[in-house]
């Protein structure tokens, strides 16, 4: 046996949005029912699964696995924020549970 997250607790819905969205970026509400590409340092509510044409698939609970940038988050309750490419370590915004920290492959395992 093996561990494994994927699938837990994933939910995701479809919103609108001005621009195509990278699939496994973070996203933030910008107008009603809409998500946009969060900025450098941005809290963030979900996770783009696609992103095209006028619409995002975007995970908003669950497991997730996202590139870090910077310090390595710490296990436990961690506050996190987007970051060019995934999320980063930060001192303020919301706390998610950090499950898995990879070093070498810049990885972070988080629940939302």
């Amino acid at each position: 046996m093996s561990v494994s997250f994927n699938g837990f607790n994933k939910n995701t819905a479809t919103f609108k949005t001005a621009e195509d969205i990278t699939a496994g970026g973070a996203v933030k509400i910008s107008a009603d029912a809409t998500v946009a590409a969060c900025s450098d340092g941005e809290n963030f509510c979900g996770f783009a699964l696609d992103g095209e044409g006028g619409y995002a698939c975007v995970q908003l609970c669950g497991a997730v696995t996202a590139a870090y940038s910077g310090t390595a988050p710490a296990l436990g309750y961690s506050k996190l924020a987007a970051a060019v490419g995934g999320v980063k370590a930060a001192e303020s915004g919301r706390e998610y549970l950090v499950i898995a920290v990879d070093t070498a492959a810049n990885t972070v395992t988080f629940l939302m």
